[in-house]
């Protein structure tokens, strides 16, 4: 077989059946990536012949006699090619896991393609941009500002430093790597919602040739633990085993299978034969909570920290501040609903997998894609009694987590894998496994009952919540907790009450998704400002006005937190509102609709903490090197949230240098410290605050030692340009680091940061919409986001975090839906029958910024990649609500689900 790859001749045989896209990633072009299996996303686009092609569907023996063009040789011998300096120009990527595949689609569009941007991209997905900044490097917008003088490097909008990597393909993902002897995994699956397992019959998968162990629950720890992961365990419930031998949810793991190949460890599985024992299966949370029904962990205590097994609750809360029900028997006016909310996908372009191997000093290596690589560390070392400096846990560049990868659903079973065989392992989920085994957003029925009086004063707030945990109680408790706290924490009101309820079934795990419990809440309360407004005859922004919290006023939500250390590092939810309603007054295009499209607006607000309670620690260190470079080492993760861009800015602005200046480590536990993680929006607020605290003792040291030189007061030193400044004296970093080799003593810091006192985010997003009240169909004319960010860190980069959060919420809202049958079956555990939204799906946002500056931040910065995301659905239900007059309670709102009522109030 003789082909051309990059302008380069290759005569190699690919295997009987192999894809293109795994034959290319065997000789190296891992800028190929595999995103879904079935030629839905476009992370594994290719050119074939000057031709985009998803190369997961091409066979590789297609590509005999063609020449393919992968993002490594996009450039040719030029280096690099327009459309690819035009990504960078423009910054047209976050995480970056798609924008291999997006570039090469972009770079074919001819003139005609170009003016139907919506069709000439649906076969390429991005979960992270909302694809504005995408089309702005299609148009040629430069979007960064290429460099800035030293030390003001915060509030600019500079480039992410992978960028030049990321566009070329040189950017290493998990899988990006080759390793000798590797060995590959590959899980059976229960197909009974519950069951337990009699007996595994193992012998025929063994005779498989190639395989080299097939592990079952007799083979794995039984240590209970919990997916989820938190700097206190406490927060999770102890109910979850490696591989258990009883089964809860259709999807569950039931043995590994360790093999030569991928082919060989598949086809073990299929001859693995289990016995099972039926039993009773709950999908409905209701029914799991009525008395009498099955017990799904039964040998469960409160000792394993959930609340009460025998009725299926992992978690509830009840509380109540002043008299409710008086209040509402008192209101001049009142508000009764049922909301619900559904099952949500990560859909995290990279699936969740990792490589595992033992070194020569017997360290177990764990490379992974995953939000918490310290608190994976730890896990692995108590579930394997390993000492913690035996185990090793780290990412380079993760591709996409959205929450997803606040998890352990892949690390112990290739820790177990590879201490079992001492040969490294590999295991890497399916599309179909991530939407079948690993988890969701919570399902939730949220019951709401407010009340007003005559001007506009909430009199009564009331809240019931029974959230669906799924088989597992992974982050059961705290999103349960976050959903009923902030939500009516931002408003004052004198009567709270609140009811909440997690709830065991047999269906596939909920876990920790962007907004972590506040889009489900929000959406019925925010209906209910609404409604109320719209009772009184008052706009939604006024009924608002009238009624949130302001600079000073407690955040009360009962019952009583234990933790009592968030404030109001700044506040800017007034001005967020004011930013909403002015753009959506403002002139702009009217929309030239037939009379059957009735219009609306619908706004809603949000606020959130900026940290999760109890604690969440960042270790950062910085040393200057001998160039006078600098050398700074995090523990937090990267995966499009921007955070390897920020912490340079904090490191070059606190230290009179600029970015280029600032090299960075980050996400390894070989390199010391500790990090919580990348989750709780702590990226920047916790482990920028650690590398903001680094810097500072550095430059404190930096000057200490330039005013012995100068035998001056070390007060009368600053830094200015790479150096340090004394009147007319100055000794530059670099002399400064020969002065340090001299004493052999090397200019090195470091700082922490605990997560306490936390802050608060505001948003508000604001949306004008049509819909067709004969076919239910919806537009979105205009999309408006106002955010409370404190100092923005990077304009540019903080823009593309609220549209990105907006279109992911929006997919939410408008279609993404895990549908669930009877059985406890996920139906649509691929994209093609998911929706996830494409290019023509989003709509651009105007983002606007509260000008406000934290008192609690790093340099008066807070975080804005996960709250974006809490008000788009509650706002988009004010606004059909305007539009038609029907208040519709469940969304997704897809046409057909709008279609009846519609039908009903306006006929045909």
């Amino acid at each position: 077989m003789s082909f051309e790859i990059n302008g380069k001749p290759f005569s190699q045989a690919s295997r009987a059946g192999q894809c293109l896209r795994t034959f290319l990633r065997e000789l190296g072009q891992f800028g190929v990536k595999k995103g879904c299996d079935a030629g839905d996303c476009g992370a594994c686009t290719v050119l074939l012949d000057g031709e985009p092609v998803h190369s997961c569907l091409i066979p590789a023996f297609r590509a005999e006699g063609r020449a393919v063009t992968t993002i490594e040789g996009l450039g040719g011998d030029h280096g690099v090619h327009p459309m690819q300096q035009a990504f960078l120009d423009a910054q047209g990527f976050q995480c970056g896991f798609c924008t291999a595949g997006m570039i090469l689609t972009c770079a074919s569009l001819n003139q005609a393609q170009r003016t139907d941007l919506g069709t000439a991209l649906k076969g390429n997905i991005c979960r992270c941009t909302g694809y504005r900044s995408i089309e702005d490097a299609i148009l040629g917008k430069t979007n960064v500002e290429a460099s800035v003088e030293a030390g003001a490097a915060f509030g600019r909008s500079l480039p992410a430093p992978a960028g030049p990597d990321i566009v070329h393909g040189k950017a290493r993902y998990t899988f990006d790597t080759v390793m000798d002897g590797l060995l590959h995994i590959k899980l059976l699956r229960s197909p009974h919602a519950h069951a337990r397992i009699i007996a595994i019959d193992k012998s025929e998968a063994l005779r498989v040739p190639g395989v080299h162990a097939v592990l079952t629950h007799e083979d794995a720890p039984s240590v209970l633990i919990s997916t989820a992961r938190h700097e206190k365990d406490w927060m999770d419930p102890e109910d979850t085993r490696i591989l258990d031998d009883v089964v809860r949810f259709i999807g569950q793991k039931v043995a590994a299978v360790v093999a030569e190949s991928e082919a060989a460890a598949e086809e073990a599985c299929r001859r693995l034969r289990v016995e099972y024992e039926i039993l009773p299966a709950l999908i409905d949370p209701e029914e799991a909570m009525t008395p009498g029904a099955p017990v799904i962990h039964p040998d469960r205590t409160t000792a394993n920290r959930v609340a009460d097994a025998q009725r299926n609750l992992v978690a509830e809360t009840h509380g109540e501040f002043g008299d409710v029900t008086a209040a509402l028997a008192t209101s001049a006016i009142t508000f009764e609903g049922t909301f619900h909310s559904h099952r949500v996908q990560h859909a995290a372009l990279e699936t969740h997998g990792g490589l595992a191997w033992l070194d020569d000093a017997g360290v177990l290596n764990v490379r992974t894609s995953t939000q918490v690589p310290f608190l994976t560390r730890r896990a692995l070392s108590d579930i394997f009694e390993l000492p913690l400096d035996k185990v090793r846990v780290f990412c380079e560049r993760v591709g996409g987590g959205f929450g997803g990868k606040q998890e352990m659903f892949v690390e112990d079973v290739l820790a177990l894998a590879t201490l079992k065989t001492g040969r490294p392992v590999k295991l890497e989920l399916t599309r179909e496994e991530q939407f079948i085994a690993t988890s969701t957003r919570h399902p939730m029925r949220v019951h709401i009952k407010a009340g007003a009086d005559a001007d506009g004063k909430l009199t009564a707030l009331q809240l019931e919540v029974l959230s669906n945990t799924g088989a597992y109680g992974n982050h059961a408790g705290p999103v349960m907790f976050h959903s009923l706290s902030e939500s009516i924490a931002v408003y004052n009101c004198a009567n709270k009450r609140i009811d909440g309820f997690a709830v065991y079934t047999n269906t596939v795990p909920s876990g920790a998704f962007r907004g972590y419990g506040l889009p489900q809440t929000q959406i019925a309360i925010e209906a209910a400002i609404d409604e109320l407004a719209r009772q009184l005859g008052i706009s939604p922004f006024e009924m608002r006005r009238r009624n949130i919290v302001r600079d000073g006023d407690p955040m009360l939500s009962p019952p009583p937190s234990e933790f009592h250390d968030v404030v109001y590092g700044s506040y800017g939810l007034d001005q967020c509102l004011d930013l909403v309603e002015r753009a959506m007054q403002a002139d702009g295009p009217q929309p030239d609709l037939p009379p059957e499209w009735l219009i609306g607006d619908g706004i809603a607000l949000t606020m959130i903490d900026t940290v999760p309670p109890a604690g969440h620690l960042a270790d950062a260190m910085i040393a200057l090197n001998d160039d006078g470079s600098f050398d700074l080492t995090v523990g937090t993760a990267e995966f499009g949230n921007g955070t390897s861009t920020v912490h340079r800015q904090i490191a070059a602005t606190t230290l009179a240098t600029t970015v280029d200046r600032i090299r960075l480590r980050q996400s390894d536990t070989a390199h010391g410290g500790h990090d919580t993680g990348a989750y709780g929006s702590a990226g920047m607020f916790v482990a920028g605050k650690a590398t903001h605290a680094a810097a500072m003792h550095l430059a404190t040291e930096l000057k200490t030692a330039a005013a012995s030189v100068w035998l001056c007061d070390a007060a009368s030193c600053t830094l200015e340009a790479e150096a340090v400044v004394s009147g007319v004296r100055r000794m530059s970093f670099a002399e400064l680091a020969r002065l340090a080799r001299e004493r052999g003593q090397p200019f090195a810091a470091s700082g922490n940061s605990t997560g306490t006192p936390r802050s608060v985010g505001f948003n508000v997003q604001g949306f004008r919409i049509a819909v067709n009240k004969g076919t239910g169909e919806l537009k979105i004319l205009r999309s408006v986001h106002a955010a409370d960010a404190g100092v923005v860190a990077n304009p540019m980069q903080c823009h593309g975090q609220v549209e990105g959060g907006v279109a992911q919420a929006l997919g939410a809202a408008l279609y993404e839906e895990m549908v669930i049958d009877t059985d406890g079956r996920v139906t649509n555990a691929k994209f093609r029958d998911y929706h996830l939204p494409s290019f023509a799906d989003v709509p651009r946002t105007e983002v606007f910024f509260a000008d406000t500056s934290d008192t609690v931040g790093p340099l008066g910065a807070k975080s804005m990649s996960e709250s974006p995301y809490n008000p788009v659905a509650a706002a988009l239900g004010n606004a059909i609500a305007n539009a038609t007059g029907i208040r519709f309670t469940a969304p997704p709102f897809k046409p057909d689900r709008l279609f009846p009522a519609l039908h009903d109030k306006f006929g045909s």
